[in-house]
């Protein structure tokens, strides 16, 4: 019961937490509440496929088919949220400035909603598939049934109702900081993403490892624990993470980190253009 809580509490919330910032960034823009369930729709069915072919995608690549797969949509969730990061970073002062305009600008065709949902939908592909791929391999090892199912209903009970917490508190944020603190959510998010979907492809022989542990901090702060689950899901943390974790962590910060801050001076240089 207790493996299939954890489970589904972390993924839960990782989803979550994506759905929450999209929607806390989107807030008062007409129709917004359709695609976020479009996309939240759109990535349950995809669950529901990969629930339906969960044999065939175990078994793919001489057994690796899982780490593979795993790595893909999480890399999938990476491109999606570093294009809407950059995206921001050249929209956000001006949404900042002009809230009651964002329908307009939707509707005009500068922040496409669709590709929100696109994002909102990988990643509830990605929680949800990691979810019936790992209930899957518990239920191979002899998990019981009624446990499982006990435990998955707490596990998505407390992670939905986390991910509202931090909901709500995002949009307690004062609106001239809201969209900056987003985007470097989102960017260790992605970060954090990167970092797994290195580890999957070590898992499966597709990348080399780097060196394994290369640092050990589970003494002061394990990520077995619910705080450094937490971390885990916020940043990426990892107690004794592989040099490939790191590489690709620190890659993803540089590389999206520097087209954002590159975006906001290039706007900020064309504002003062315009302003003269």
């Amino acid at each position: 019961m207790m493996a299939s809580l954890l489970i589904v509490f972390r993924e839960v919330l990782e989803a979550a937490l994506i759905v929450g910032i999209i929607a806390a960034v989107t807030k008062g823009v007409p129709g917004r509440s359709r695609w976020i369930l479009g996309g939240v729709s759109a990535g349950v069915l995809g669950a529901i496929v990969v629930a339906l072919f969960a044999d065939q995608i175990a078994d793919l690549a001489e057994g690796v088919g899982q780490e593979i797969f795993n790595a893909s949509v999480l890399f999938a969730a990476v491109l999606l949220l570093s294009w809407h990061n950059v995206w921001m970073a050249k929209h956000g002062k001006e949404i900042a400035a002009h809230v009651g305009r964002v329908g307009s600008k939707v509707k005009d065709g500068a922040e496409p909603m669709y590709a929100l949902a696109m994002v909102i939908g990988v990643a509830v592909l990605r929680e949800g598939s990691e979810i019936v791929l790992f209930l899957y391999g518990i239920a191979a090892a002899g998990g019981g049934a009624s446990d499982m199912a006990l435990g998955s209903f707490f596990g998505l009970l407390t992670g939905a109702a986390l991910g509202a917490i931090l909901y709500f508190g995002l949009l307690r944020i004062p609106l001239r900081y809201f969209f900056s603190a987003t985007s470097w959510m989102i960017l260790l998010l992605a970060a954090g993403m990167a970092a797994n979907g290195a580890n999957y492809l070590n898992q499966a022989d597709v990348l080399p490892a780097l060196g394994y542990a290369i640092w050990d901090t589970s003494w002061l702060l394990s990520d077995q624990g619910f705080l450094g689950e937490l971390l885990h899901i916020l940043i990426g943390y990892s107690s004794q993470p592989s040099g490939i974790q790191i590489l690709f962590y620190f890659s993803t910060i540089l590389i999206v980190g520097s087209l954002m801050i590159l975006t906001n001076k290039q706007m900020a240089a064309a504002h003062a253009k315009s302003a003269r």
